[in-house]
């Protein structure tokens, strides 16, 4: 998958050593072609501004984080912090978006995040739609986390209606990232209309069981056109480095960071997992293999071949 940097990074990366972009760029266990535009610059074991895109906006941090649960405001800037992330979300239907001094909004610093209003709580197209043309029209970018969930007990995505906000959303003028199972094919559909994104779950929302759904999340990695970020589920670091060793581009998290007993720690444990996990895969993970295979020679020694 390729890694995408805009032109200016890339040219950063050149002036600082890193691989002609009209070259192979030899890693581990793949070879990647770059123009000056897309994928990762290396030099010997150094790896150059891997930033995430997101329709053409450049982003450091490969976390994304929810708002939602924590025990007060100050826990949920503190985490903030801690993490890292360039972009969280908020429910749309959790704050008063008109209202500046918002208690949860100004807790949330506008120079170093990204808004991303979604639509949780939406049971529908129409109510999604209607909510995103809302946070837009209060005066936040048009970039909008899609959610419809209908059913208030799983609160699973609704692909149907999920798609039909997207195609209106699209064309309205709005970056969307869409939440959704681990649906390949609803995810190739969705981008086709031009999501910006696709979100498919680890395990249904806040309910810290890990990637159940590994499978048909690696059959949307391989076939993306735009970053992949698992979003739901995800209750420990390691299932945050599970995402990015598959190949993901980004995760989400909110309930493993706002149910912590720390949840600043917790916060910058996630990082590190997700930089962990972005850097086993970037070195190239090794195929796992059904027989034993030794990591010393066994000829030669204590027996005579």
């Amino acid at each position: 998958m390729a890694v995408r940097l805009s032109p200016s990074v890339a040219t950063d990366a050149l002036s600082m050593g890193a691989t002609d972009p009209d070259r192979e760029c030899i890693f581990p266990s793949k070879k990647i072609k770059h123009d000056v535009t897309s994928d990762v610059f290396m030099q010997g074991k150094a790896i150059f501004m891997d930033n995430l895109v997101i329709a053409g906006r450049s982003f450091r941090s490969r976390l994304m984080v929810g708002t939602g649960k924590f025990s007060s405001n100050a826990a949920m800037a503190a985490a903030l912090d801690a993490s890292g992330s360039e972009i969280v979300t908020v429910a749309l239907r959790r704050v008063d978006i008109d209202n500046p001094e918002d208690d949860m909004l100004s807790h949330i610093d506008p120079k170093r995040h990204l808004l991303l209003p979604n639509t949780s709580g939406a049971r529908d197209a129409d109510e999604a739609v209607r909510l995103a043309r809302l946070a837009r029209a209060a005066g936040c970018e048009p970039w909008v986390k899609l959610e419809v969930t209908p059913d208030p007990y799983y609160l699973l995505p609704d692909p149907i209606e999920t798609l039909k906000a997207a195609e209106i959303l699209v064309k309205d003028g709005f970056v969307v990232l869409p939440y959704i199972n681990a649906d390949p094919v609803l995810a190739k559909h969705l981008q086709e209309a031009g999501t910006a994104t696709v979100m498919p779950l680890g395990a249904p929302i806040g309910t810290n069981k890990g990637i159940r759904t590994r499978d048909n999340i690696a059959i949307i990695i391989e076939q993306a056109i735009v970053p992949v970020v698992v979003d739901a589920g995800l209750g420990a670091p390691s299932h945050a480095a599970e995402a990015m060793e598959m190949g993901a581009d980004a995760v989400l998290v909110n309930t493993a960071l706002a149910v912590a007993v720390d949840p600043a720690a917790m916060a910058a444990a996630f990082a590190k997992g997700v930089e962990a996990g972005r850097e086993g895969f970037l070195a190239g993970l090794g195929t796992q293999q059904q027989r034993a295979h030794a990591s010393s020679p066994l000829t030669g020694f204590l027996r005579d071949e």
